[in-house]
Parts: C-alpha cells; sequence; structure tokens
C-alpha cells in the first residue's frame, strides 16, 4: 500500500517537530502580491489526494460541447483495461467539476474535494504538472485564471482534492472558499511543469514557502512511491506558524520510512515555546549546511513560495516559460541557472 493513502483527519494531524538547530535571520514577505505574478498564482492551492468518486458536466455552450466530445473520443479509443483521464490538454477546453465536500482544516485552509467525470477515471496529470481553474465575478469583463498544483496521486481514480489557502484580496481563493457543495469549478489540464522521470537526479534540494509545498510534494511522492528511483531528497519548509505546515503528517511518515534518502527541516517565523526546529526564515547559512553542495554535478534545486521568498532564495521567473535569472542566496552560494528550478 502506498505511504499516501490516509485518512482525511490523520492527512492534516500534527506531529512533534524534528529537531533542529538552525536559527534563520533573513527575511521576506509571507504574502502574495497584488500585481499576481507567475510565482504569486501558484501559492492558492495544493492538491492532497485522498478519496472519492464522480459526477460532473462541461460549461458553455460551444465549448461545452467541443469539451466533452474531446473526453469522449479519447475514451472510445482507450484498448481494455487502458485508464481513462479526465484533462487531456491540447484543445479539449474546460470541464466543470462538482464539488462535492469541503472540509475546514485551519484558520485559513479548507479542503475542497471534486469529482471527475467518471469514478474509474484518473486525473490525466503527470509530474510535475498543474490544473488552471476558472471563473468571472460578477461584473467583471475579464475571468480570473489561476493554476494550482495537485499533488493527489496521479493514479488516484475518480477525484481530485485542494488544499486552499484563503489570501485577503485574492479572487481565485476568494471565491474557492465562498463555495458551497454542488456548485462547480471550470478546470482544464494538464499544464507541464518540470518533467520527471525516476533517477533523473541523484539528489534534489526542495526549498518551500507556504502553500509553495504543493509542486514539491507530487515530486516526493512520485520519487517514493516508485521503487525503481532511488533519489534522495532535501526538503527545507518555511512557515509563519506550526498550524500553517500543511502535509505534516504525511513528510514525516516519508521521513521516517525512508530515513537515508529524505531529510525535511522545518523553519517557522512565529514558532511555540516547545518548538525546536529552525526559527526565523529561510537563511543562507541554513541553505549553506543542508542542501548538497553546488560542486555536485547530478543535482537540481526546486524553489516554490510566496514572491518576497524566491527573491530572497533564487529570484522570480520572469513568466511561466521564462526562469529568469539566478539571483539571491542560492547564487551566493555557487549553484548555476542549470542546477534551479522555479516553479
Amino acid at each position: 500500500m502506498s505511504l499516501f493513502v490516509a485518512s482525511t483527519r490523520s492527512a492534516f494531524r500534527a506531529v512533534a517537530p524534528i529537531k533542529r538547530s538552525f536559527q534563520t535571520r533573513r527575511s521576506y514577505a509571507t504574502e502574495p502580491s497584488k500585481g499576481g505574478s507567475s510565482s504569486t498564482i501558484l501559492l492558492g492551492a495544493a492538491a492532497v489526494g485522498i478519496a472519492g468518486a464522480g459526477a460532473y458536466f462541461f460549461s458553455g455552450s460551444g465549448a461545452a460541447k467541443k469539451a466533452e466530445a474531446s473526453v469522449k473520443e479519447v475514451t472510445e479509443k482507450l484498448t481494455p483495461g487502458e485508464i481513462k483521464k479526465a484533462f487531456v490538454g491540447g484543445d479539449q477546453g474546460w470541464v466543470s467539476l462538482k464539488l462535492d465536500e469541503v472540509e475546514l482544516v485551519n484558520h485559513n485552509t479548507k479542503r475542497l474535494r471534486f469529482r471527475l467525470p467518471e469514478d474509474d477515471m484518473v486525473s490525466g496529470l503527470h509530474v510535475a504538472s498543474a490544473i488552471l481553474t476558472k471563473f468571472k465575478p460578477l461584473d467583471a469583463e475579464k475571468a480570473v485564471l489561476r493554476p494550482y498544483t495537485p499533488i493527489s496521486d496521479e493514479s488516484a481514480q475518480g477525484y481530485i482534492d485542494l488544499l486552499v489557502k484563503k489570501y485577503e484580496g485574492g479572487p481565485m481563493s476568494t471565491h474557492l472558499h465562498d463555495m458551497a457543495p454542488g456548485q462547480r469549478l471550470d478546470i482544464k489540464g494538464p499544464l507541464p511543469k518540470y518533467p520527471w522521470e525516476a533517477n533523473k537526479h541523484k539528489h534534489i534540494a526542495l526549498v518551500a514557502g507556504g502553500t509553495g509545498i504543493a509542486p514539491m510534494y507530487q515530486l516526493i511522492r512520485a520519487i517514493f512511491n516508485n521503487p525503481d528511483d532511488k533519489t534522495k531528497v532535501t526538503l527545507v519548509f518555511g512557515n509563519v506558524s506550526e498550524e500553517d505546515v500543511l502535509l505534516k503528517h504525511e513528510l514525516a511518515t516519508i521521513e521516517n520510512h525512508y530515513p537515508q534518502r529524505f531529510r525535511a527541516f522545518y523553519v517557522l517565523d512565529n514558532p511555540p515555546k516547545e518548538w525546536t526546529g529552525a526559527k526565523g526564515y529561510i537563511n543562507k547559512d541554513l541553505l549553506k549546511t543542508v542542501l548538497p553542495e553546488p560542486k555536485n554535478e547530478d543535482i537540481k534545486v526546486f524553489v516554490c513560495g510566496p514572491p518576497g521568498m524566491m527573491t530572497s532564495i533564487s529570484g522570480n521567473k520572469k513568466s511561466p516559460r521564462d526562469q529568469g535569472e539566478l539571483s539571491g542566496i542560492l547564487k551566493e552560494l555557487g549553484y548555476s541557472a542549470d542546477q534551479v528550478y522555479k516553479f
């Protein structure tokens, strides 16, 4: 059985922090900018695979028929036993999924379960990839579009779960938090990111802030669900408080099962008195100590977090297709642009 199958409640259960002695100093913003950069919009949600089965419809008129026909065409071409996919990319169009269940996770985060078109259908996403969501506010001229990184298992059938943090002034996260069961959300995908294959790198490092854990967990899950993948993984995960640490139980479970291949370092800006992990912000001293050295050729460092964190660690992307120049702490430590990928 996969290590990543967990009950709805246990998926968000806190566990004791792993002891770390590092103290951090460099500060950065923890809220997304109003400008909506490519890094900002990725922070609205993470997807957590739990359970479900489905019903759906396609939105729009002409676009609706086109999307429905696209899925039916792909489904009809499947050979016996081949898995059906909800999202096939290309000119499929928007698929409207029904919200089935809502769970309050913490003070600003909810889990939203959406049903896929059919019970035996998978999302069609791969590692690493994302989905794009859309809704049009009343009296608005244009629709709001936001990508979210699914971290539910790609082989899960009948559902996707989104873990959505609400940001003040964030139109999509506010809309999702206001949704009630029975309502629907327009989604398309997959949006390809960094193409992963087993043992692509000997050692990868993941530097995440807040809901930037989403694409990181997608990579982690893929690696440790594959017995042929021997990649080593180091995670540095920064948050404001312990309550804000998402997927802590899942990450601790992986670390307990693979202590020689997976290490997780947690950093809290506002830790409780009993916290024994790192305090403050992710800084140069911490990264220099725990990350694989840049002189090692077969490594990759992935970064995802709020714009201020990105600026501090690696510099922000220019656009979804332009990684921009490498700057910040990683450049100071001697990493090359080829060794770093910004989600």
